[in-house]
This record gives C-alpha cells, sequence and structure tokens, in this order.
C-alpha cells in the first residue's frame, strides 16, 4: 500500500478500486495485469447487482466450489515458484515454524471470514456445537487442492514426507487464503 496513513477506518469501493489501480500499475506481467482488470470488473458488477453487505448464513455446495477455484487461482502461481520448495525445506527444520505457518493459515481464513467484515457471515450448526463448518471446509479444500496439485504437477514426490509435507503447507497458507475469499466475495444467502 501507498498510503502511508494506512488503510481507512471503514474502508469502501472505491479503496477497493484505488488499490486495484494501484496493483495494475505495479505488476508487469500483462496476463497479472488483466486479471487484476478483470476483478475490477467483477468489483464493479458486484456493486451494482446488490452482492456487497448481504448476509452470508449457509454454506452449500456452491460454495464449496467457490473455495475450490478461489484457492487455485491464488494459489497457483505459488505451485511453479521455487520458493516454495526451499521455504518448506526451512519449515522441516524448524518444527515450530510450520506449527507458526498453519497457525497463521487458520487465523487467516477465520480472520477474512468472520473479523475482517467484508461480509456478514454467520455461524450455522457448527460441529460438536463449536466449530463453524465454513473455516473447516476452506481449510480442508485448500489442503487437499495444495497437496493434489503439487503431488500432480511434480513439485513433491513424497520420499520426504514432512519435508514434502511444509512444502505443501506454504502453498495451503496461500490457497487458504484465495479459498477463503473465493468463498464469500461471491456471496450466496
Amino acid at each position: 500500500m501507498s498510503r502511508s496513513e494506512g488503510p481507512p477506518d471503514d474502508p469502501t469501493l472505491d479503496d477497493l478500486y484505488e488499490q486495484l489501480e494501484t496493483l495494475a500499475e505495479t505488476v508487469d506481467d500483462p496476463a497479472e495485469r488483466t486479471e487484476v482488470r478483470r476483478t475490477m470488473r467483477l468489483a464493479d458488477r458486484l456493486s451494482h447487482n446488490g452482492m456487497v453487505n448481504r448476509v452470508i448464513t449457509q454454506f452449500t455446495g456452491k460454495d464449496k466450489a467457490e473455495a475450490f477455484v478461489g484457492s487455485v487461482i491464488i494459489g497457483l502461481p505459488m505451485l511453479v515458484e521455487d520458493g516454495v520448495i526451499d521455504i518448506g525445506a526451512f519449515l522441516a527444520t524448524t518444527p515450530a515454524f510450520f506449527a507458526v505457518n498453519i497457525a497463521l493459515a487458520v487465523s487467516l481464513v477465520v480472520g477474512i471470514l468472520y473479523v475482517a467484515d467484508f461480509r456478514e457471515v454467520q455461524i450455522h450448526n457448527p460441529y460438536f456445537g463449536l466449530v463453524p463448518r465454513r473455516p473447516v471446509w476452506v481449510l480442508g479444500i485448500a489442503f487437499v487442492t495444495a497437496t493434489a496439485m503439487m503431488t500432480l504437477w511434480g513439485r513433491v514426490t513424497w520420499d520426504e514426507p514432512w519435508i514434502n509435507l511444509c512444502q505443501v503447507s506454504v502453498v495451503f497458507t496461500a490457497m487458504a487464503i484465495g479459498g477463503s475469499l473465493g468463498d464469500i466475495l461471491p456471496g450466496e444467502d
């Protein structure tokens, strides 16, 4: 963010457009610039069709599909980055940092879904009366997607399971963020 005062206390769609425009100016790749412009058009459509500020109460198959798509869109660039392998290897040598990484992923998902106030998301029918279904599914979808895609693309071979799990956890973190955004941004009543 280029503004020194930080994000506004009560962000608006104009703040989102400004951030996306700044992002569009800083990305180098034409494909990335196209994705940013596409996101800007999506935000514009959402603001005009009443999707913004609607309460999300259910968690359906459509939400699971949206979480999967969000995971893939955000996680795909991570899959091809060699830094993921290096970071995962580092996490494998420092199990406490691995645990912090997993806690970070969980915290980010819960924060995006319930704290960041992108949308009002209500908890209905939690597991064991305590654990909300939405973050469990978003995290599960992100983990399965990260594991499957890294295995499918030969990024991990599972010959060193601990190191490979740590490498998957790096992509999982990004996919969890994408999954939570993919789940709540399109919205559903």
